[in-house]
C-alpha cells in the first residue's frame, strides 16, 4: 500500500526561506511542490529523505538559489486485489464513497456491494441514501459505524494530474462493514464442537 520512491528534482528555494537550514529548507518546497499530489507512482503523502542537493545557483534576475535535488517520497499505491480498511463517507443510489483520512476519492459502485440489497433514503440523513445487505433475512445496514473492508478493483487516475480515484468491491467473504464479521469465527467454531 506504501512504498517509498526516489525521485530527483530542480528546486528553487525562495530568498524568504534562506533563514532556515538548508535541508529543511528544501523539504518545505518539496512538501509544497509534491504533497497531495498524484504522480505516475501514486499519490504522494510524504518526504522521507533528502539524500543530496548540488548546486546553489542563483539564475541571473532572481534573488533564489536553484538546487539539483534528490530525494525520497512516501507514496501510497496500492494494487489491484488488495484489502483496505477503511472508513464510509457517504452513498447515493450509485453506491458507496470511503474514506482513509488521507485519501477521499474511493468509490464502490452497487453492482460490487452485496447482493440482495437494497437503496433506500437514509433516515438520519436526507441528502443522503443508505445500503442494506439482505442476508438469511437479517438486514445489515452499511453506514459510518464501523470500518469497511475493501478490495481493490481498479485504480484510475483521471485527466487532472491531482486527481486520483480508485474502485472497491465489498461483495466478497470478509469484505464489507467489519461488524458483520465479527460474529462468524465464534459461530464457526460453535458449529465445530456440535
Amino acid at each position: 500500500m506504501f512504498c517509498l520512491s526516489e525521485l530527483e528534482d530542480t528546486v528553487r528555494v525562495p530568498p524568504d526561506l534562506l533563514k532556515l537550514p538548508l535541508e529543511v529548507a528544501i523539504k518545505k518546497v518539496l512538501q509544497k511542490l509534491f504533497l497531495d499530489k498524484v504522480l505516475s507512482i501514486g499519490l504522494c503523502v510524504s518526504i522521507y529523505d533528502i539524500k543530496s542537493a548540488e548546486g546553489g545557483f542563483v539564475l541571473p534576475g532572481d534573488g533564489a538559489p536553484t538546487y539539483k535535488v534528490v530525494f525520497i517520497i512516501v507514496v501510497f499505491r496500492p494494487f489491484v486485489g488488495e484489502v483496505i480498511a477503511a472508513r464510509f463517507k457517504e452513498s447515493d443510489s450509485n453506491g458507496l464513497r470511503l474514506t482513509l483520512g488521507f485519501f477521499e476519492d474511493i468509490y464502490v459502485p452497487a453492482p460490487l456491494i452485496p447482493r440482495p440489497n437494497r437503496c433506500e433514503p437514509d433516515p438520519c440523513n436526507r441528502n443522503q441514501m443508505r445500503w442494506v445487505w439482505i442476508f438469511e433475512e437479517q438486514e445489515y445496514i452499511i453506514d459510518d459505524s464501523y470500518q469497511i473492508n475493501f478490495r481493490v478493483e481498479n485504480i484510475s487516475y483521471p485527466p487532472v494530474p491531482t486527481e486520483r480515484a480508485e474502485d472497491g468491491a465489498i461483495d466478497d467473504d470478509g469484505l464489507g462493514p467489519v461488524s458483520w464479521w465479527e460474529g462468524c469465527s465464534e459461530r464457526n467454531n460453535e458449529d465445530d464442537d456440535t
